[in-house]
C-alpha cells in the first residue's frame, strides 16, 4: 500500500471516528449528567489511535493473501 492511500485512509476513519465519538459523547453527558457537554480530547484521542490502527490492519491484511 502506498503512502497516499495510508494517509487517505487514515483520514478518513479519523473524521468518521472524531464525528462519531463527538455525537456519543454529547448525548452521553445530555442524558447522564444534564449539562450536554462534548469531551473533544477523547473525540481526538480515539480518532488519532483508530485512525492508525485500521489502516495498518488493512495493510497486514492485505499483504496476508
Amino acid at each position: 500500500m502506498k503512502t497516499i492511500n495510508f494517509i487517505k485512509y487514515f483520514a478518513l476513519i479519523f473524521c468518521l471516528t472524531f464525528v462519531v465519538t463527538v455525537i456519543v459523547t454529547y448525548l452521553y453527558s445530555l442524558i447522564v449528567h444534564g449539562d450536554g457537554i462534548i469531551d473533544w480530547a477523547v473525540s481526538f484521542r480515539i480518532g488519532i489511535i483508530l485512525g492508525i490502527i485500521l489502516p495498518i490492519v488493512k495493510i497486514l491484511d492485505k499483504n496476508k493473501d
